[in-house]
């Protein structure tokens, strides 16, 4: 398993709906990208690409190395998110996911997270729309994705 190292640089998912401002950032705490983690996740979702699994076939390639899965970093991102499970009531959508810059083993990630925008759903729900960034120990962008969250207005 990658280890964490860092710490969560705001409380922006404690906060409450009445508390929450477009502009509001999070960073999260990091986890390195280890060989375990690749192979783990080749086996449990059946993404068993050479690019990812095979050292041979991947040094051959324009990474030159293996590189994670996209939705592996995706996955992590959100367990490295602290949704606080008294505010946050579900991940509504993912939507413009993008993969700029591969991530390699041993790169220690971490998620940028920012209010996008605010909207009320009804008297119990609101709609807050985040842009994520998912960013390597150089801060090079990894990852880029809107994220839908619901949230409890109360």
């Amino acid at each position: 398993m990658g280890a964490s190292v860092g710490v969560v640089l705001s409380g922006a998912f404690d906060k409450t709906w009445d508390q929450l401002c477009v502009g509001d950032e999070l960073t999260t705490a990091a986890r390195t990208i280890t060989e375990a983690d690749v192979v783990t996740f080749a086996e449990l979702t059946g993404d068993r690409h050479p690019l990812h699994v095979d050292r041979e076939w991947a040094m051959r390639s324009p990474f030159g190395e293996r590189i994670a899965q996209g939705l592996l970093i995706v996955a992590y991102a959100f367990g490295l998110a602290p949704l606080n499970p008294a505010r946050v009531v579900v991940v509504r959508r993912l939507r413009d996911v993008a993969f700029p810059r591969p991530v390699r083993i041993g790169d220690a990630i971490r998620a940028r997270c920012r209010v996008r925008e605010l909207k009320p759903v009804d008297d119990d729900l609101g709609l807050v729309d985040w842009a994520w960034e998912v960013v390597n120990q150089d801060d090079e962008l990894n990852v880029r994705l809107a994220v839908e969250l619901l949230w409890r207005r109360w």
